[in-house]
């Protein structure tokens, strides 16, 4: 399928504010591979497709995970994180993308994993920083993005768990295991 197939494709499953906030991720993904030495066409793929099935109703996302070996604990958790791993299930079935660094950017860019590939990290890293979010530490994500994808996805994190402790939700273990992670990553150089 062409990218302009794609993006139509993916536009009509989302209201207006949704899609502006894919199109930023678009154009952050491309800058932050360009910066960091990425495949700005795979990070522009990948953030196309990256929040394809956020609005589609939640049965239908969990009966998706349910239904094709994906990850069952993400069932335990916030509804929010299975649009990732149902939008990488959908990007191979209905659209044909094969290139599996393309479908684990897509499966975890709410999340994170150990280990993550340049490329999830970037996109990732867009998702939090692209300039319409607003959140009181996206300044200093936005900040530390110029120099270290590491260090900004750590203050991204941090950020993120900081709100579900705030409210009380529980945290995603792979989430957690994520920023160790990139904190071990960091101490390393």
């Amino acid at each position: 399928m062409k990218r302009e197939q794609l993006i139509a494709a993916v536009k009509e499953q989302m209201p207006e504010r949704r899609w502006l906030h894919t199109l930023g991720v678009m154009e952050t993904s491309v800058i932050l591979a360009n910066r960091f030495g990425g495949d700005p066409v795979k990070a522009d793929l990948a953030a196309i497709l990256h929040d394809y099935c956020k609005y589609w109703p939640v049965q239908e996302q969990a009966k998706i995970i349910r239904e094709n070996d994906l990850p069952q604990d993400l069932l335990a958790f916030d509804k929010e994180l299975w649009h990732s791993h149902a939008g990488a299930y959908i990007a191979k079935a209905q659209f044909g993308i094969e290139d599996e660094e393309i479908l684990d950017a897509i499966r975890y860019h709410t999340s994170g994993r150990e280990q993550m590939t340049l490329l999830d990290k970037i996109v990732c890293l867009a998702d939090y920083m692209e300039p319409g979010r607003d959140f009181p530490a996206v300044g200093l994500i936005r900040e530390l993005a110029e120099h270290s994808l590491e260090k900004a996805l750590i203050a991204g994190f941090d950020s993120t768990i900081g709100f579900l402790l705030s409210k009380g939700k529980r945290i995603y273990p792979l989430t957690i295991l994520t920023r160790n992670d990139l904190i071990h990553q960091i101490n390393k150089e």
